[in-house]
């Protein structure tokens, strides 16, 4: 599972339309670094029916947003494959979203100082990682307080993992997916990864491309 065309094939963990990011389709590394394993990290956001993450407001183009603004704060994660759980962490706040471009770059800039006072958790808020065979799944940023898994407990695909936070290094809202080969998260190597979808192959989901999955 070195290469695109060996990816690690997972189920969309969640249902309802979401809202691609950052995806390996448009460029690898996926989020501008191979940092931490995130090679082929993908980012999903929940929209409504019109592709909105939440309303647009004089307050979103100028300021921060409150999480439970957005409609995806809270939405059910699901596990994406069959596997043990090696990874468990909760407790990190829902911060506030910054959708505005004003509101991004003041929080790029404390991006470092967050990794150097929080280490990995800092960044990937509350997570779960899920062990399937030499793959380990992270899916980050969900809501404090809903970890719903513990570690060794073994999950099946479509199995409630937790619920889509802010928590880490999140501008709003959404759920970030990775595989790796290894959690130690200074070493490991990102692994490529595809999703399954109804009656047709496996595919990765495009840049900006709205993914259903069904109820």
């Amino acid at each position: 599972m070195d290469s695109m065309a060996d990816p690690l094939v997972l189920d969309l963990p969640f249902t309802g339309s979401w809202r691609v990011e950052n995806s390996p389709a448009r460029r690898v590394p996926s989020h501008g670094s191979d940092l931490f394993g995130t090679t082929y990290a993908i980012d999903f956001v929940p929209v409504d029916e019109r592709g909105r993450s939440a309303p647009l407001s004089l307050r979103a183009l100028l300021a921060t947003e409150p999480p439970e603004r957005f409609i995806g704060f809270g939405t059910p994660i699901l596990a994406p494959l069959t596997g043990e759980v090696v990874a468990v962490h909760d407790g990190e706040p829902d911060h506030d979203a910054h959708r505005s471009l004003r509101a991004r770059a003041a929080y790029a800039m404390t991006q470092a100082r967050r990794l150097r006072d929080g280490g990995v958790p800092a960044i990937a808020g509350n997570h779960v990682v899920i062990r399937s065979g030499a793959a380990y799944v992270l899916l980050a940023h969900l809501r404090r307080g809903s970890v719903a898994v513990e570690v060794d407990q073994t999950l099946r695909s479509g199995d409630h993992v937790g619920e889509c936070g802010n928590s880490g290094n999140s501008t709003e809202p959404h759920v970030h997916v990775q595989a790796t080969d290894s959690v130690d998260w200074t070493t490991c190597r990102g692994l490529p990864i595809a999703f399954r979808r109804p009656e047709a192959d496996p595919w990765l989901p495009a840049e900006r491309e709205i993914v259903a999955a069904g109820t």
